[in-house]
């Protein structure tokens, strides 16, 4: 079969299409699928450039961790899926590939309203999206959310799911064109963050009349710890999901301490089956019906032919995307 193979550490010239070795059969629990499209991710970068491996047991060559596609086979103790059934998941890696083989629990049915592309733009940043949000970071109706980095694919699902949930989101972003574009999804305001992010407290403080909000989803990192705990509410939640701006910082435990706040990291790629299971259930019964209604919706930057996946990185690295890169395969 045919798939993206990182053939040197660096930059995308050490991206190339080549015919690796078949995926599995499926046998028991696993389903074997012909993939369509996938998503590309901040994760496939890193591990392009030797930053980020896929964890145990999945290709360090092949990236791919979101995809959509049609069951070619499935094991015989298989019970929800069936042969032509179109699904979509997240793997730990080896999804832009013609074919993988994944666990039947990893799996959710794509609405039919959506396309292949539309459907591989979905499961990382809405899985991520709802599993922060909603399993790690409790949120409830009415409560507020600053997002960093709203035009990326998780800040845009967050944005969506945010307003489905009765609450009210602030985003920042680097460009004002970006923010533009959120508003349109349902962010409640925001803030340009093109300098020193402690700029953005008093602003988050003026859009919660000064209690601070509830909830913030940290796509960013580091350089945004002190704003962030400065903008959050008291027993306000911190949920790192992202380090592109450093992954170490110096935190003030009287801030952390005198407001009760919990913070905590989350990641989907490392997690063990039956938490991916768990969270793939959750999306299941609460994510995709709003996509079968079209209440929340996909939202696509660009999208590229398998050939092309060196132009994709380089879109996806310029930053100017808002939403998902894509690969048709």
């Amino acid at each position: 079969m045919r798939a993206v193979t990182i053939t040197s550490f660096g930059g995308v010239e050490g991206l190339e299409i080549r015919e690796v070795p078949d995926a599995a059969k499926a046998v028991a629990d696993r389903v074997r699928l012909r993939v369509r499209a996938a998503g590309l991710n901040r994760a496939d970068i890193l591990q392009r450039q030797g930053r980020y491996p896929a964890p145990p047991g999945y290709s360090q060559e092949i990236p791919g961790m979101e995809f959509a596609g049609e069951v070619e086979s499935a094991g015989d103790e298989v019970r929800r899926w069936k042969v032509g059934d179109r699904v979509f998941g997240i793997i730990g890696g080896g999804g832009q590939a013609e074919y993988v083989t994944i666990s039947e629990s990893h799996l959710a049915g794509i609405p039919s309203n959506l396309n292949w592309a539309e459907a591989a733009a979905v499961p990382e940043v809405f899985m991520t999206a709802h599993d922060a949000l909603f399993t790690q970071g409790h949120l409830t109706l009415g409560e507020s959310v600053l997002i960093h980095a709203a035009g990326s694919g998780v800040g845009t699902a967050a944005i969506q799911l945010v307003r489905e949930a009765g609450g009210f989101s602030f985003g920042t972003s680097r460009t004002e064109a970006k923010l533009k574009s959120a508003k349109a999804l349902g962010l409640t305001d925001s803030f340009v963050a093109a300098g020193d992010p402690m700029e953005m407290v008093d602003t988050v403080l003026g859009f919660t009349g000064g209690d601070g909000v509830n909830v913030v989803l940290d796509l960013v990192g580091a350089a945004y710890l002190k704003a962030n705990l400065k903008s959050l509410a008291t027993r306000g939640r911190l949920i790192f999901v992202g380090t592109t701006a450093g992954n170490r910082a110096e935190l003030d435990y009287s801030l952390v301490m005198g407001k009760r706040l919990h913070l905590m990291g989350t990641s989907l790629r490392t997690r063990s089956a039956e938490e991916k299971a768990t969270a793939t259930r959750l999306f299941d019964e609460q994510v995709v019906p709003l996509l079968a209604t079209g209440a929340v919706r996909p939202v696509i930057d660009q999208i590229f032919e398998l050939e092309d996946v060196r132009a994709a990185h380089e879109r996806l690295e310029s930053n100017e995307s808002f939403g998902k890169v894509v690969l048709t395969i």
